[in-house]
């Protein structure tokens, strides 16, 4: 009998499935580490408040995500990206710009060893693979769509009572339910953080001309403008606005839409079309005062949240993935309690400083390009003109936008655990 079959079993006749891990939150980041700790052997539940299945075979709905290099390693690594490799568009270029300047930056994937700087995948896809994955191994339950209603924690384990009626007993229980996390609210961890003032536009457009795989960042005085690569002549759009005229511009129809976005992208890729729905978001940065407490750890945005200026966010929530599968998967073959504390701190001293140097290089970077000082400006140009000259600091730069950089995990270094 299947770990699957036997909880399934035991919810029926006790309410009580026992396993090691409880994630609260089964999205890309928490479906994502479940993968991994059931394909290393560790009995996982996930309990979601939307069902994985629901909405698979769903249109595109306009939102794609990046995926560096070392972020692709990982999903390579815990068999989710045979799945997702078809419909991945390579970035293979990244052209970096500001307004009018003459000034620029361009990584080129040929400077490197890669073939890729990374991909571009839409969410349906990253979802799809991970119920797949999710579904056929043995040591993942899912309970969902459901919620925790209450969560104990003490010094002996881990009990989780759901709306459903269900309950859960775990060693670890692991928050990956967002910015807004209740498991991070419920432990009393604070969070240090403020607006940007920006509203994140995101959606996608056909394209006329081949964008032939290359990303483009281009700065302006409200926010960045990022042009993304995708599969058949199409772009994902990520537009960094003032929060006081976002809303004027998600709620123009279609045709002015498109007239406002025109001037931002250009027009190098020849006429333009936007398909599927618009999204907006309001942009802040967001940092948890600690990733673990008693039996808990946070990963994803319910850790930190930042600006989408590099493009970040679901690398680091991947980052911190790999880690802590690393350090649960030592702790159990060391025979350790997977939520003592000694196991929890190794994983809060490795992301701490990665999670703290990325969050401070998007707030500054999105600080320093919305600065329309003349003098500010030609610094910011000389200095884009000075990294495209100096090849080993560029290569630095490279290596930092593929996920290269930092005490990297096994799992992003493409290594079993």
């Amino acid at each position: 009998m299947s770990f699957m079959e036997a909880t399934n079993q035991f919810v029926k006749l006790t309410g009580t499935p026992n396993c090691d891990v409880l994630i609260v939150g089964g999205g890309l980041v928490g479906g994502t580490l479940a993968s991994a700790l059931a394909h290393w052997g560790l009995r996982t539940v996930v309990v979601d408040t939307q069902d994985p299945a629901s909405g698979l075979d769903a249109v595109f709905d306009g939102r794609a995500s990046a995926i560096a290099l070392a972020s692709q390693r990982l999903l390579e690594s815990v068999g989710l990206w045979d799945s997702m490799n078809e419909s991945a568009c390579p970035i293979e270029d990244i052209r970096v710009t500001e307004g009018n300047s003459p000034f620029f930056l361009h990584y080129d994937h040929k400077d490197t060893e890669s073939q890729a700087f990374g991909y571009m995948l839409e969410n349906r896809f990253i979802r799809r693979a991970l119920h797949e994955r999710m579904s056929e191994l043995e040591n993942v339950q899912i309970l969902a769509p459901d919620q925790i209603d209450s969560l104990e924690r003490s010094v002996s384990g881990v009990r989780a009572v759901l709306k459903s009626g269900a309950s859960v007993s775990a060693a670890l229980v692991i928050g990956a339910d967002g910015r807004y996390s209740s498991t991070r609210r419920g432990a009393n961890i604070r969070t240090t953080g403020w607006s940007y003032d920006q509203t994140g536009i995101v959606c996608t457009v056909e394209h006329q001309e081949p964008h032939h795989h290359i990303a483009h960042e281009h700065f302006l005085p409200a926010g960045p403008f990022a042009i993304l690569p995708l599969w058949k002549n199409r772009a994902s759009i990520v537009w960094a606005e003032r929060s006081d005229i976002a809303p004027a511009i998600m709620a123009l129809d279609d045709t002015e839409f498109l007239e406002e976005l025109k001037p931002r992208f250009g027009d190098f890729l020849g006429d333009l079309k936007v398909v599927g729905p618009r999204w907006a978001y309001p942009l802040s940065l967001k940092y948890a005062e600690r990733a673990i407490d008693l039996r808990l750890a946070l990963i994803g945005d319910a850790l930190h949240g930042m600006h989408p200026i590099a493009g970040q966010g679901l690398n680091m929530g991947l980052r911190d993935v790999a880690a802590l599968a690393e350090v649960l998967v030592d702790a159990r073959r060391l025979g350790m309690d997977l939520g003592d504390q000694v196991v929890l701190e190794r994983y809060q001293r490795w992301r701490r400083f990665d999670n703290t140097l990325m969050l401070a290089a998007t707030d500054g970077l999105n600080r320093l390009f919305s600065n329309t000082s003349g003098p500010v400006r030609l610094a910011r140009g000389l200095g884009l003109s000075a990294v495209n000259k100096i090849g080993p600091l560029k290569k630095i730069f490279m290596r930092s936008a593929m996920g290269l950089s930092g005490e990297l995990p096994k799992l992003m270094r493409g290594q079993p655990l």
